[in-house]
């Protein structure tokens, strides 16, 4: 059975059985502060368990993409090694709230499998959770007398609270889960082993493949349980281990999940991949068959979670998730790197096969298949020239250590400084008989991970209730003060806040951070006191307001009072982003889509999808384009909850990466609309003017603009009047500023020519002087030597002497404001018969002015940090041609 009819079949059953589909989440959460990615098929649903939302049924299903890379539940390092764990990964689900529970969810479980499916009953093992004492929860007995209808006791396992008791996290919902695992060996191994000892012992064949949570259990932050107000079921079955039982393999990555990529892999690179059925010996050959089949398994996982995160919104970049989907891709190449031989980009070429092969259900990935590639290669470029870089600091590295082992230290700063893996370091050391001190690497790595662990950590109280039910609400479209209870308070501790508290009020005009825009802040006030709010957030469906301290009557009723200066030059900020939007689609193209955002008090930032640098011309059309909307003061027409259907057939924008609910806000002006859950002006003259301030690019296919609005635009100008000022004062205040500067332009240029000119005089002098101090070398015309010149005059100087000959070897050093500069030039012929070259010429003697550089074979220059270096590295030029 292909996995497309896999995926399908599971969904019309659960259909049948009154459940509501519901598509994926997107893998990036953006609405979540205690998760970066969607890392199970229950987290989209948190709100619901906590009982802070209503879900628009009690039954649901759906397929959902999630990652597992950091944190609690991290396989990263298991994949590629393994046949079964992956990064990304797509979760089957069906979820009650509060509706059925173990005797219809494990039935039907059993019949999807075996009567749906056809799988063989007498391969599936099933366990239940054996209870625990500690904390008075019982043996499922309930469960276990279930599944005695359908399987013998035999292959009903008691498992432990670490493999059937089953937790969100340190906090919150949970409870005993009943997990169903087949056994894919053959009848002899069957046979020979029963596969009851092999369930949960990370045995290759014998694999979980799903997994019924049975919520009825909330974990408190001292440990405890308490039981939740309604018992719901939360079901898991790994997709991608579902088709390998159903295609009758012994791997994931022999499924049609992964085959197309890997075919793919094997025609860019010209090697095979060995199926896991093929059984390979302990010869060489079969040692680097294997090393062939880790790194195209890597290669084909990363090249999924890295596509889909990117399609989702979550661009690679140095800090939080952008860091976790560039250090995934990272390792994808430096496989291929290092076990495929591949030098130059080509993962990005698997992103077509994905998209032909997932559109379907992902439309996403089609949709966004050109900004996926171009980032993907282009982030496969700057990796592999960041590799090429850290081979060069390894040799420095090398070439600095006394006896055969390197510092851990030393190589830990690679990693973590400059991205170079610490396996490919190993294997380089070894290959020239070095040995790593893993041990002051790990030392290093550990350090690393407290410091990191400790500037992070948070310890969260329980919430402490004050008003029961779910009576929270937002009302701050339509005010900015109101009269509220706070129903709920917990603290918060953090190494890099410290302690805060956070309150939920029951009808907030605080708008929570979100849709980038930033989250207000203000005060509460009572008859007694006042409270600084000083950020409001929102998670799982609840909006928290951050305070330094909680008021000392928690019960009092308190008015609520946003800071309407700050909110008011965001919300300009925000709606001036819609109106640049619009422009950008204008002016550039309709391909043009929101990347991401940042509204706040004093600017706006905006990535959009965009194939080239934005021209002045067009900068200038975008700010033109703007403003003239601001000068037609056009209303606000905001509607509130209208489907979302309705919404997108009205011309609607909605962003891919971001979750919309059945009912959506639309927000227009003119001809501008856009979903948009954010707070904006009532007429676009609010905003007063709009400037653009920069422009660049982000990564591949990813611009960046930010802009300026209301008051921030009046400051601009004043200090532009400002430097015009301080510039005319420098000028000796000219009647015209502009023919002043010129004037000085054009000074500036003669004297350029005339000191262009003493240089060249001064090479000239040079030459004849150095002509006499060439010595000959092994049969080479050799020269190293400083010169009282700047690099460009070095260069000009090392062609001249160049052309004393067929054999000439140069080195010349400069220090022009203590800035050391290597010129190597040597003749072609040279090149060619002793295969010298002037780029590792001077790579080698960078070192010793602390720099590298490089260059053609023939000439090649190095800069360094360290001019006192400059004699030892002359000294050392000679060693090339003895």
């Amino acid at each position: 059975m292909k996995s497309q009819d896999v995926r399908k079949q599971f969904l019309d059953f659960f259909q049948s059985k009154g459940h509501l589909i519901v598509p994926s989440a997107p893998i990036v959460l953006k609405d979540d502060p205690t998760l970066m990615f969607n890392n199970s098929g229950m987290a989209q649903f948190k709100e619901y368990f906590l009982g802070n939302a209503t879900p628009k049924s009690n039954r649901i299903a759906d397929t959902q993409k999630c990652l597992r890379v950091s944190g609690k539940h991290n396989d990263l390092e298991d994949v590629g090694f393994d046949t079964y764990h992956h990064t990304m990964f797509e979760m089957l689900g069906n979820w009650s709230f509060g509706d059925y529970f173990k005797k219809e969810a494990l039935p039907w479980a059993w019949e999807f499998l075996t009567e749906v499916l056809k799988l063989d009953k007498d391969r599936l093992y099933v366990s239940v959770f054996e209870g625990n004492e500690a904390e008075n929860v019982p043996f499922d007995q309930e469960a276990f007398d279930i599944w005695k209808q359908f399987v013998p006791e035999d292959r009903i396992i008691l498992g432990n609270k670490k493999d059937n008791f089953w937790e969100m996290g340190d906090q919150g919902p949970c409870g005993p889960c009943s997990e169903i695992h087949v056994d894919l060996r053959t009848d002899e191994e069957r046979a020979a082993v029963s596969g009851r000892s092999l369930v949960n012992a990370d045995h290759p064949q014998v694999v979980e493949i799903w997994n019924n949570v049975f919520m009825e259990f909330n974990r408190k932050a001292d440990g405890s349980l308490e039981k939740l107000p309604a018992k719901h079921v939360d079901t898991g079955m790994g997709f991608e281990r579902l088709c390998m039982a159903m295609q009758d393999v012994t791997s994931n990555y022999d499924t049609d999940v992964f085959t197309p990529l890997i075919e793919k892999v094997e025609e860019i690179t010209g090697l095979k991949y060995t199926p896991n059925s093929v059984i390979l010996d302990d010869s060489e050959e079969s040692e680097e068959q294997n090393k062939t089949n880790i790194a195209i398994r890597v290669i084909v996982d990363h090249v999924r979670a890295v596509a889909f995160a990117i399609a989702d919104g979550q661009l690679p970049s140095n800090t939080g998730a952008g860091y976790v989907i560039r250090r995934i891709l990272r390792r994808a190449i430096r496989y291929g790197f290092t076990f495929l031989d591949t030098k130059e980009p080509f993962i990005y070429q698997l992103v077509a096969v994905l998209a032909d092969q997932m559109g379907e259900f992902f439309p996403e990935i089609k949709k966004q298949q050109a900004l996926v590639t171009n980032v993907i290669r282009e982030e496969e470029a700057s990796f592999l020239r960041t590799l090429d870089q850290g081979l060069q600091l390894l040799d420095k590295v090398i070439s600095e250590t006394k006896g055969k082992e390197v510092n851990g230290a030393k190589a830990f700063e690679l990693y973590d400084t400059f991205g170079f893996p610490i396996d490919l370091t190993a294997l380089i050391l070894r290959e020239k008989g070095y040995e790593l001190d893993e041990v002051g690497f790990d030392k290093a790595m550990q350090e690393q991970k407290s410091r990191s662990r400790a500037a992070s950590e948070v310890s969260t109280d329980d919430w402490k209730v004050l008003v029961d039910g779910n009576v929270e609400s937002f009302v701050g479209y339509d005010q900015v003060e109101n009269e509220v209870k706070i129903t709920r308070i917990r603290k918060v501790d953090s190494k890099k806040d410290g302690v805060l508290y956070q309150i939920v009020l029951d009808a907030t005009p605080f708008y929570p951070e979100g849709g980038g825009q930033v989250g207000d802040k203000g005060i509460l006030v009572s008859a007694n006191e006042t409270i600084e709010i000083i950020d409001t957030k929102k998670e799982n469906n609840l909006i928290l307001h951050f305070a330094k301290q909680l008021p000392e009557n928690v019960n009092a009723s308190f008015v609520a009072k946003v800071n309407t200066d700050l909110r008011g030059l965001s919300s300009k900020n925000h709606s001036a982003t819609h109106l640049m939007h619009e422009a950008l689609r204008t002016i550039l193209g309709t391909h043009v889509e929101q990347k991401g955002s940042l509204v706040n008090p004093n600017n706006l930032r905006f990535d959009f999808s965009h194939f080239s640098k934005v021209t002045d011309e067009e900068l200038q059309q975008v700010e033109d384009f703007v403003n003239a909307r601001i000068q037609e003061q056009l209303p606000l027409i905001e509607r509130r909850s209208i489907p979302i259907q309705q919404a997108l057939d009205e011309g609607a924008m909605a962003l891919f990466g971001e979750k919309y609910g059945d009912n959506v806000r639309a927000i227009k002006f003119g001809n501008s609309m856009e979903l948009c859950g954010g707070i904006h002006v009532n007429n676009t003259a609010e905003i007063w003017h709009f400037k653009i301030v920069s422009e660049g690019a982000v990564a591949a296919g990813i611009r960046r603009i930010e802009a300026i609005t209301s008051d921030a635009v009046k400051k601009f100008y004043a200090s532009q009047e400002e430097l015009l000022s301080e510039i005319k004062l420098m000028l000796k205040n000219p009647q015209d500023t502009i023919k002043a500067v010129v004037a000085l332009q054009d000074e500036n240029a003669k004297l350029k020519k005339q000191i262009e000119q003493l240089i060249k005089d001064k090479a000239k002098g040079l030459k004849a002087e150095l002509m006499t101090q060439v010595q000959e070398v092994n049969g080479v015309q050799f020269l190293a030597v400083q010169v009282d010149l700047n690099p460009e005059g070095a260069k000009d100087l090392a062609y001249d002497l160049g052309n004393l000959g067929t054999n000439v070897f140069l080195v010349l050093a400069t220090a022009e404001e203590g800035k050391p500069m290597l010129s190597c030039y040597i003749s072609k012929e040279l090149v060619a018969d002793k295969k010298l070259n002037a780029g590792q010429v001077v790579r080698e003697l960078g070192k010793y002015i602390q720099g590298g550089g490089g260059g053609q074979p023939f000439f090649a220059t190095a800069g360094g940090k360290n001019a006192a270096g400059i004699p030892e590295a002359l000294a050392k030029a000679i060693d090339f041609v003895m």
